[in-house]
């Protein structure tokens, strides 16, 4: 049996901004549950389940996610689950085109893989963790922290669903700007991200994005430089 989780990874400035307010949480009240290892801003779509063909999963994911193309989502502020260990993440606004993607896979990943609960409920609360694990004797203090912030409201397209295997490795992705699956080397090939990023703002009827200048980039170098 192989192990899997399915997931959509932040990008642009909402995952900058979400590893900002993790890493600012764990440093502030010294939690490490989400960071114990690099920390991935995503949400979760289906899992962690257990397939006899992984192969078969895949296919399945490059089936689904062809029918679908522009699936916007927000962050919209934060929530928490009140269980134990509690978890505190942003809150995912989601839109009826993530709704029917998510469900829709999940149905089919159901007749050849094992599943969490949530996974066969069609009603799913989309999230992105900030921290877990070790917060239950700080959650009265972090709580607070989080609800004084401006809330986020932060609109993203979700372009690729992730298949993460054993030890979280990515194993491939389903660019759906692309229309394309792409093996772990091609998922962190910067230039075919880019690509997708230069595709999406196509279908979307935006200008291309102009590059930063380089006043802009030094900058940046000498605020970082001061800190």
């Amino acid at each position: 049996m192989a192990g899997f989780l399915v997931e959509i990874r932040l990008h642009g400035y909402a995952k900058e901004y979400a590893k900002e307010t993790i890493y600012s949480v764990a440093k502030k009240y010294r939690v490490r549950g989400a960071t114990r290892k690099k920390v991935v801003p995503h949400i979760s779509l289906y899992g962690p389940g257990e397939a006899i063909n992984l192969r078969k999963v895949i296919s399945t994911i490059e089936k689904v996610g062809k029918k679908y193309t522009l699936v916007p989502f927000e962050i919209k502020g934060f929530g928490s689950f009140e269980t134990k260990p509690k978890v505190i993440y942003f809150d995912i606004e989601s839109s009826q085109e993530l709704e029917t993607l998510r469900w829709e896979l999940s149905q089919e990943l159901r007749k050849i893989s094992s599943c969490q609960p949530w996974d066969s409920q069609k009603k799913h609360h989309f999230h992105a963790t900030i921290a877990f694990k070790d917060i239950d004797y700080k959650f009265n203090k972090i709580w607070p922290y989080l609800k004084n912030k401006e809330e986020p409201h932060i609109k993203q397209y979700l372009t690729r669903i992730t298949v993460l295997g054993h030890g979280r490795r990515i194993v491939c992705e389903y660019d759906l700007i692309l229309k394309r699956l792409l093996n772990r080397n091609e998922s962190l090939n910067r230039v075919l991200r880019r690509k997708t990023m230069v595709k999406l703002r196509e279908i979307q009827g935006l200008p291309p994005e102009q590059p930063p200048s380089t006043k802009n980039w030094l900058q940046k170098l000498l605020d970082l430089l001061n800190q």
